[in-house]
């Protein structure tokens, strides 16, 4: 198998080099951060799934081993787990886990929890339960360049031969919509570099649009979305 790689990202324009360098500083203290972000009543981004990991419900059959990668809050981890998967989660947040486990307590369903960050996770480690048969990553964009490569490359590690990733994300044209997102270009997606970084695996779907997001508070109206499915090869 061929590793994930990240292209460094398309970097700042001078338009919103000041936008750009609060929203990075947002991001030093990124628990501190999304704490307070989740702090709020309410969730974040609401309680259903993602629009797309729905829409591609079919790709999860019960039993499947799947891997939710800054689950935040806990609608995408306790949908899954609600359609019979076994997943385990994880998020920086103690505040957004502990909502998690309020949502799958209220649900009836298991998740298995943990608190760690992208940097910290242990990919391919047993005691995580890798290998899983899918990941499922939503939205992680306050990865910069470095971040996303390595954790491009974490997914790889953390599946099964055949296993299979679901990435969803923000294209550039977000910096104008502001509905969500990091505020950040370098951190955004585009199909070029989706294609790069995933060339070793089985693209099975790679599509982009400029679509309405009602996701809570956090994403809402009209966004540049990418959908990524691969398998591992």
């Amino acid at each position: 198998m061929r590793r994930a790689r990240s292209r460094p990202g398309t970097g700042w324009s001078p338009s919103c080099s000041a936008r750009c360098r609060r929203a990075v500083a947002g991001f030093e203290d990124a628990a501190a951060r999304w704490n307070g972000r989740y702090a709020a009543e309410g969730f974040l981004f609401g309680t259903a799934p993602n629009d797309t990991l729905a829409a591609q419900a079919g790709l999860f059959a019960p039993g499947d081993r799947v891997l939710c990668v800054a689950d935040g809050e806990g609608r995408n981890s306790t949908w899954l787990a609600g359609r019979g998967c076994a997943v385990t989660a994880f998020d920086l947040s103690e505040v957004g886990l502990a909502k998690a486990a309020a949502l799958a307590a209220e649900r009836g369903v298991e998740v298995d929890y943990r608190r760690a960050s992208i940097d910290a996770w242990g990919w391919d480690d047993p005691g995580t339960g890798a290998p899983f048969d899918a990941v499922v990553a939503v939205f992680v964009q306050f990865a910069n360049p470095s971040q996303r490569a390595a954790m491009f490359e974490g997914f790889g590690r953390a599946l099964r031969p055949g296993g299979l990733l679901m990435l969803v994300g923000y294209g550039p044209l977000q910096m104008d919509y502001r509905t969500g997102g990091p505020g950040i270009l370098s951190h955004l997606y585009d199909e070029p570099m989706l294609r790069e970084a995933f060339a070793g695996w089985r693209i099975e779907r790679l599509h982009r649009a400029q679509r309405m997001l009602h996701e809570g508070g956090g994403h809402d109206g009209m966004s540049d979305v990418l959908e990524l499915v691969a398998r591992r090869t």
